[in-house]
């Protein structure tokens, strides 16, 4: 028969080792060398049972004091034998594997007290409302709390009773094999209660559906992607104790007809002739806030930019307006008058800086 390790030993602490200092040591080994994490590993198995073995001993005070002045003769004159398999390990320190594997000893669903759903509202606004700002009202169809029963789903002068199958934990416990299985109560939907006399009203849901119409004020400067969080708008919590969910408003915008986004900046095009653009002009720009006049220099090109500063969309953090970029088309008239022909022919031929003398010298030099 093997001789058995020290249990300080196996659990790696020292012997003035507190229960904190056990329970931190016996998680990261249990952790490590869980059947569910190594499966088929017969190793593995065994370092889990011995942990378990030595913080069963370590962790009770009489057992420690027996283990530490007469060892495992004395546990065994003691008539402690550890625990038989998983099932008793799962049952004795549960907790320490719940937050890892989701499963354990712990109060059961039925005592938990949960969060209400969370909702999403797709809103579409304008343009010029998201540069702006705009407060608009909805209507968020959800689930509330049944004022009647103020959430308990019981008639009034009765209480929610403690479910007799699962006794509370809202779940049932199934040995298969070494392991141990927790699956929800099927009588009390893992509430742990049975309301015998539901409420007339919510029918012992202790929610109703409801339409509630909210409020929302949407900031200047919001993007498409936006979203915007209303606390405590979306659906009641399914116990009276729990609080509600959020309701998250999203945000898309309908394309305008002369301006595009970019980030806080405007960009618009505008058509100038190319008169204009060779000798100059001033014309009125359309903004966000009305018209600005900008100056076309003498000698515009196809594509040249310019920018008004200050004349974009707010910035969501800073509150700081971007800029207008405007990009100036250049426009070719397609129908001219016999006078206006003559001057551009006239025009041409004093034109030295035209395309084709160009290209002429640059064939000559080369």
């Amino acid at each position: 028969m093997t001789e058995k390790r020290d249990y300080y030993e196996v659990l790696g602490v020292a012997r003035d080792a507190s229960k904190p200092e056990l329970k931190k040591a016996y998680r990261k080994l249990a952790i490590q060398n869980h059947p569910d994490k190594n499966p088929d590993n017969k190793e593995a198995e065994d370092r889990f049972k011995e942990a378990s073995e030595a913080y069963e001993v370590l962790n009770d005070e009489s057992k420690r004091q027996i283990y530490d002045q007469f060892g495992h003769r004395g546990l065994e004159g003691a008539g402690h034998s550890g625990p038989s398999g998983f099932e008793d390990i799962f049952s004795s320190f549960g907790d320490i594997f719940e937050d890892f594997f989701g499963f354990g000893g712990g109060g059961g669903r039925g005592n938990k007290v949960r969060r209400g759903s969370d909702l999403r509202y797709n809103m579409t606004i304008d343009f010029m409302e998201a540069a702006f700002g705009t407060e608009k009202t909805i209507s968020i169809p959800k689930l509330s709390t049944c004022k009647e029963c103020k959430g308990s789903g019981c008639q009034d002068g009765t209480r929610p009773e403690t479910c007799a199958h699962c006794h509370g934990t809202g779940q049932f416990i199934q040995n298969q094999g070494f392991f141990k299985v927790k699956t929800t109560c099927p009588y009390c939907k893992g509430q742990g209660t049975i309301i015998s006399n539901p409420c007339r009203t919510c029918r012992g849901a202790g929610r109703i559906e409801i339409t509630r119409k909210v409020q929302v004020k949407i900031p200047a400067g919001v993007d498409v992607g936006s979203k915007l969080r209303l606390t405590g708008e979306g659906e009641a919590s399914p116990s009276p104790e729990g609080t509600s969910g959020d309701l998250y408003v999203v945000i898309n915008i309908s394309p305008h007809k002369f301006f595009q986004r970019d980030n806080t900046d405007i960009i618009c095009a505008i058509d100038i002739s190319f008169i204009q653009a060779a000798l100059g002009d001033e014309i009125s720009i359309p903004t966000l806030v009305g018209e600005e006049k900008l100056k076309i220099p003498k000698g515009t090109q196809y594509g040249d930019v310019f920018r008004l500063k200050g004349e974009g969309i707010a910035s969501l953090r800073t509150g700081r307006r971007g800029d207008q970029i405007i990009k100036v088309i250049i426009k070719t008239p397609t129908k001219l008058n016999q006078k206006q022909k003559k001057l551009l022919e006239e025009f041409d031929k004093l034109d030295s800086n035209k395309i084709s003398n160009k290209l002429k010298n640059l064939f000559k030099n080369l």
